[in-house]
């Protein structure tokens, strides 16, 4: 079968956590051979066996088990109320955020159980994550991008300024905002905003990047551009794409889930769920816009 406590372990585990930090690390290491690289390429990022949210007594998302590869684009498809965002929240344990929100299964992070990992700062630093409309720190579009690395205790303006460009040109912003960099990034407009919005979520230096409808508030110009990055950033990290848009979808991912109603109707390989065979009937009525 496809089948708020901000404070949350911040000081009680702390050596604990800083074991994790090192073996998360080291399971997202790059591969250092040939060999090593092939076998990576087989390898699953996430894990997820038996997955059931609940929101109090109404069940959100029901038994979804499903893998997800390195370095794939993984699409996640499906009518609103499906529950392809509160799949996202249960990832990187944004759960914790909302009142009545409950996880039940297993998701594993690069081999790790996520609901087990004391230290959840790490685990949200090695997710980064995109949300439909974009959020701008009211702070410079620089400082947008410094703050995670800031963060992690780097603080010489050379290696910042290095950061800020490398994540800006990935994220196809620099050289729209290369001489704007200390104007507030409020003043930037969707478009751009979306933008630095990925930019900020590359600067954490995630090895899975889940975007939850980015398009959604963004002109289809800049939406072709987002996809352009999209494609040449799968080479450094997984990402999870949950869209409502089906042709969006089909130009990007290299596997899609179909979510309806709570339930993973199917997983399979993108084009074939627009092409070939479907096990359920209901992935073909969806895809070619009979019913969502």
């Amino acid at each position: 079968m496809c089948s708020s406590d901000l404070r949350l372990d911040r000081f009680p585990h702390v050596a604990e956590g800083e074991k994790e930090m090192v073996e998360l690390a080291a399971a997202s290491a790059p591969a250092t051979s040939a060999a090593t690289a092939a076998i990576a390429a087989l390898t699953n990022k996430l894990e997820v066996s038996n997955l059931t949210i609940r929101y109090g007594s109404t069940v959100a998302l029901r038994d979804v088990s499903l893998s997800i590869r390195e370095h794939e684009i993984f699409g996640v498809i499906g009518p609103a109320n499906a529950g392809k965002t509160s799949f996202l929240k249960a990832i990187n344990r944004m759960d914790v955020f909302t009142t009545g929100m409950r996880v039940d299964g297993e998701i594993r992070f690069n081999g790790r159980d996520t609901r087990r990992l004391n230290n959840v700062y790490d685990l949200r630093s090695r997710i980064g994550v995109v949300f439909p409309l974009p959020v701008g720190l009211p702070m410079t579009v620089y400082d947008n991008v410094a703050l995670s690395p800031r963060l992690r205790g780097i603080k010489e303006k050379a290696e910042l300024d290095v950061i800020v460009q490398r994540c800006l040109t990935r994220a196809a912003l620099w050289d729209e905002v290369k001489d704007r960099l200390h104007a507030l990034g409020s003043l930037l407009s969707g478009g751009q905003q979306q933008r630095l919005t990925i930019a900020r979520a590359l600067s954490q230096e995630p090895d899975l990047l889940m975007l939850d409808e980015f398009s959604i508030a963004v002109d289809p110009v800049t939406t072709m551009r987002i996809e352009d990055v999209l494609k040449e950033l799968r080479k450094e990290v997984t990402i999870i794409l949950v869209t409502n848009l089906v042709q969006q979808a089909r130009r990007l991912a290299d596997r899609t889930a179909f979510f309806l109603g709570g339930e993973c109707v199917e997983i399979g390989v993108t084009e074939d769920l627009f092409t070939g065979e479907v096990k359920d009937q209901r992935t073909r009525d969806y895809v070619e816009g009979r019913f969502g």
